[in-house]
């Protein structure tokens, strides 16, 4: 997801995949502003996290910049990944790191995320990662938007990031906090939408 924030790098313009079929591959990074990829640290927390439902899962990674989430599910096992992001430059090069891993089941659009679901119904996702710059404050409007445009399977989860300043994010009706934690300035959580809610 884009990073728009300061997290630990893993080297000049790289990204190490943690863990997986494609475990400890390092791959470039757009010269972006701000570009940063989720943290190994966080990323390990969380799929530890996700282990369980990784496998098969149909994944949406919104503002995907590096793709450093949905790679890491792709290389865990993961159905397929729709990767949103807005930069051309960003998505240029995650097109290529895709192509690098061989990856046929990822599929990049160009564009901004709010658009990408406001669009066609997007389809049922069993996980989606949502990364928004931390000062655009998207994650209540982009909440929204999932459940209005029927984007959630039934028990979908949903990994939120946010500066930890920030207040916790008001929860569309029904949705669950399973997990939350903070690393430097960053509060990242797992969220549950519960069956049956509308």
């Amino acid at each position: 997801m884009a990073k728009r924030h300061k997290t630990k790098k893993t080297g000049s313009g790289r990204l190490r995949i943690v863990a997986g079929n494609w475990r400890s591959r390092r791959l470039d990074i757009a010269d972006a502003p701000g570009l940063r990829p989720t943290s190994e640290r966080i990323r390990e927390t969380l799929f530890n996290w996700l282990e369980p439902r990784i496998h098969g899962a149909r994944c949406l990674d919104l503002f995907a910049g590096t793709g450093a989430l949905g790679l890491e599910a792709l290389s865990r096992g993961a159905h397929s990944v729709v990767f949103v992001e807005k930069s051309p430059l960003v998505v240029s090069m995650l097109d290529a790191n895709i192509k690098v891993l061989d990856a046929e089941a990822a599929v990049v659009h160009q564009m901004e995320a709010l658009n990408y679901l406001r669009g066609e119904r997007p389809g049922e996702f069993d996980l989606v990662f949502l990364d928004p710059p931390f000062a655009a404050e998207l994650v209540e409007d982009v909440c929204r938007l999932l459940v209005e445009r029927q984007a959630l399977a039934n028990d979908a989860l949903i990994y939120i990031e946010q500066d930890r300043s920030q207040p916790e994010p008001a929860l569309p009706d029904g949705w669950q906090v399973l997990k939350s934690k903070t690393a430097g300035n960053v509060r990242y959580m797992l969220v549950q939408e519960q069956a049956g809610q509308d």
